[in-house]
């Protein structure tokens, strides 16, 4: 019979195992959007909702390039807008919102990109999981941002339990991540998703973390 740590192990001790984890093999991580400055974060952030990070970085230093401030981006018309990320998904709208955003920013934030999630999310287009994103890369505000691979990572590893939502799982790890680890704790998750734990054929072989992973004991037992 096979023996998995987690049969004895507490959700505290499961998150204390996997933030050591991760703090051993990927000490400093990064987001995988290039950006120059907030401004371009931010605009980074919109457009990679439901696209990749890699055909955002292929976007934005053309679209920054004819747009590289809240004025001129301000000034632009949507058919402008559209014609530099039409490859993206959903161009009319992120372009919409994006031409509002930097309005906003003008009007409302004298040009700035603001700091707290809860002023962030005043940005047409801009919801909670952009604005915890932004929040936690530019200022490391101690939030968590959950997108389709932190979901299915916390669920994966018992890090969240019964969650339904995103906020289910954000208010869980929240819990029981320190405040200074979050905004790790935010990038350990999504590049564990994208490259390991994978929606299809996760590559549980390469992962540190099965002996403590729910999804890797369950699907050995199916496999049995």
């Amino acid at each position: 019979m096979r023996f998995f740590i987690q049969d004895i192990m507490t959700k505290a001790e499961r998150f204390r195992k996997v933030i050591e984890y991760f703090s051993r093999s990927n000490p400093v991580p990064e987001t995988e959007l290039r950006y120059r400055d907030p401004f371009g974060l931010l605009v980074a952030v919109m457009l990679s909702a439901q696209c990749t990070d890699r055909r955002v970085n292929m976007i934005t230093p053309v679209l920054l390039k004819a747009f590289p401030d809240p004025a001129s981006l301000a000034a632009a018309t949507q058919e402008q807008v559209v014609t530099l990320i039409k490859s993206c998904s959903y161009p009319n709208n992120k372009a919409k919102n994006l031409i509002k955003m930097a309005n906003m920013l003008i009007e409302k934030f004298g040009g700035k990109v603001p700091e707290e999630p809860e002023l962030l999310q005043q940005l047409p287009g801009v919801g909670r999981k952009t604005a915890n994103v932004v929040a936690s890369v530019l200022f490391k505000k101690p939030v968590i941002a959950v997108d389709t691979h932190v979901f299915r990572v916390s669920v994966r590893l018992g890090l969240a339990v019964n969650a339904k939502t995103p906020l289910d799982v954000e208010h869980q790890l929240e819990e029981h991540i320190p405040p200074e680890m979050r905004h790790k704790a935010h990038h350990w998750l999504i590049l564990h998703g994208r490259y390991i734990c994978r929606a299809r054929k996760p590559l549980c072989e390469k992962c540190g973390l099965t002996s403590i992973c729910k999804y890797y004991k369950d699907k050995n037992k199916a496999s049995r």
